[in-house]
């Protein structure tokens, strides 16, 4: 042990380092910004007349947590626009709705969302329900999960849009009887409205990128990755809000940038992703993952399912969702892209799109050998049983959003009808997969849902919402606390390409978190769980006022 002073000290407390013994210690120290010891009371023997100590008084001592798949500059940037999260009352949305025009009275589109497709028949709001509030304005609201948006009819009527007009091949427009757009718009449709909209400005993508970076840091989160940078089909650019910061130095956090793969175009757009990786790489971000959007999600039957949906009365549909990258043409992109040195990281929701990405995995595999590329595979709703033993077989990452896991309306109404018994069981299958051997990582897809990796956590453990007294949601797929800590610490530093993080190990970088309690107290309290100090190579980056 070096003898030199270190800059700071952490003691009296559990200190979970997430090492491969998952070992506990009570005390470590930094300097430089790196970990230099990790012990017991001998770790006070590096305590100078300058060192900052932090006396944890039990409180435990964790690496930062890495949310290996989020939207950070959108989240941020929808906390300052209309805000319908956290209830499901249609007259709370138009009162939210009403609230914000009447204070926004300058602004010549009402954006934002939030809002749960359980508190709809079908999961399909109407514009006519939007113009009661606003008559005189445009209005698009995006749903919780981002897959649809809700238009009143003075948008629908900006973007053209009658019963002649035809579903994109992405996308579904709803429809009344007379063929008529009603309101709610999936996948690519959204975008028929959506490109009419006035484009961010760069101050409010940095805006965005800030409030939402505050925001992570005060949940003890110090990287991550951000699941579309260069967004296009619909999906914003948010990359000079990234650059930005990167050069002047307000970004505070380790971010790995996942660059979109447009599904408009084929393998013509690897050229460009090389320059963007080559340009988006500055200071703690580096944009080295590619973004593939494979399928929908299961609520509009978007999910790419190897069988057909159930109809309402438990009968086959002809609809097996939608695949949006040719499963033969995605074969030949991800080998390319692994060639390059790409990390491919794929929305795969349903158990067709799971397979059509491991696929692809396999055939990079077999084209250029095993490479450290560490492909992952993000939300993994249903996976059937015969492709839980290929991640570990191919290095596939399994990224999980653990809040997803549990009883819901959203989950009970408008989601296992439609999948039937046998295809509901396989819904997301977290312990399998850990039997399984595969590398766990976990992340939060906010602004889908909570960025808060103790919500994610306390249903990764428990298989029930916060508060909740339903029903566990299949029992046999709860992790351990320990397994799930490490996908949020040390498997998303692995996916993130982030190696001298995630554990805390001497030499490593000093991305810690202070939390108000030791978790392994009381699991059942998980969710109430709070975070102290947040620290990014030494330096903190979030205090609470109570800290």
């Amino acid at each position: 042990m070096n003898d030199r002073p270190a800059d700071l000290v952490f003691t009296g407390g559990p200190v979970l380092t997430m090492d491969a013994a998952r070992s506990r210690a009570t005390a470590l120290a930094v300097r430089d910004g790196r970990i230099i010891a990790v012990g017991h009371a001998e770790v006070g023997d590096l305590v100078g007349p300058r060192t900052e100590v932090v006396e944890l008084r039990g409180r435990a001592l964790l690496p930062g947590f890495q949310d290996a798949h989020v939207h950070a500059v959108m989240g941020g940037m929808e906390l300052a626009r209309c805000d319908l999260t956290g209830t499901t009352e249609v007259a709370e949305y138009l009162r939210r709705v009403r609230a914000y025009a009447d204070a926004n009275p300058g602004l010549p589109w009402i954006t934002g969302g939030g809002w749960s497709m359980e508190s709809f028949p079908g999961g399909a709001p109407t514009a006519d329900l939007l113009d009661k509030a606003v008559p005189d304005r445009p209005i698009l609201l995006h749903n919780r999960d981002h897959h649809g948006a809700w238009a009143n009819s003075r948008a629908l009527e900006i973007a053209g849009l009658t019963a002649a007009t035809p579903d994109p091949a992405d996308g579904r427009i709803e429809r009344d009887a007379a063929g008529h757009p009603s309101g709610t718009l999936h996948e690519g449709a959204v975008d028929l409205v959506g490109a009419h909209v006035p484009p961010d400005t760069p101050r409010e993508r940095l805006d965005g990128l800030l409030r939402g970076q505050e925001t992570l840091h005060a949940l003890g989160i110090t990287g991550w990755q951000d699941a579309i940078i260069c967004g296009t089909d619909g999906y914003p650019d948010v990359s000079d809000a990234y650059l930005t910061a990167a050069r002047d130095g307000t970004l505070t956090a380790r971010v790995v940038g996942a660059l979109w793969w447009s599904r408009t175009r084929g393998a013509e757009q690897i050229p460009d992703l090389l320059d963007k990786r080559e340009r988006l790489t500055v200071g703690r971000l580096r944009c080295s993952s590619v973004k593939v959007m494979q399928d929908g999600v299961a609520e509009n039957f978007t999910a790419a399912m190897t069988s057909p949906y159930l109809d309402a009365c438990g009968c086959q549909t002809g609809n097996s969702g939608l695949s949006f990258v040719d499963p033969e043409a995605l074969r030949s992109y991800v080998v390319a892209l692994d060639a390059h040195g790409f990390q491919v990281h794929f929305h795969a929701l349903g158990d067709r799109a799971v397979r059509e990405a491991l696929d692809a995995i396999e055939a990079a595999r077999a084209a250029n050998g095993f490479r450290d590329t560490r492909h992952q595979l993000a939300h993994l709703q249903v996976v059937h049983p015969d492709d839980v033993a290929r991640f570990r077989a191919l290095g596939a990452i399994a990224n999980l959003q653990p809040y997803w896991a549990a009883h819901e309306p959203q989950m009970d109404e408008l989601t296992i009808p439609f999948l039937g018994k046998e295809r509901a069981a396989w819904q997301y299958p977290f312990a399998d997969l850990h039997r399984a051997g595969a590398t766990l990582a976990a992340g939060s897809d906010w602004p889908v849902s909570t960025p808060n990796p103790f919500e994610g956590l306390h249903v990764a453990v428990n298989r029930v919402l916060p508060d909740s007294d339903g029903p566990v949601f299949l029992p046999d797929q709860r992790l351990d606390l320990t397994t799930a800590l490490a996908a949020y610490t040390a498997g998303s530093a692995h996916a993130n390409h982030l190696d001298d993080t995630g554990s805390l190990v001497s030499g490593n970088l000093a991305d810690l978190v202070v939390l108000d309690r030791d978790p392994y107290a009381d699991p059942d309290a998980l969710a109430e769980t709070r975070v102290d100090l947040t620290y990014v190579e030494g330096k903190r980056v979030f205090a609470a006022p109570t800290a």
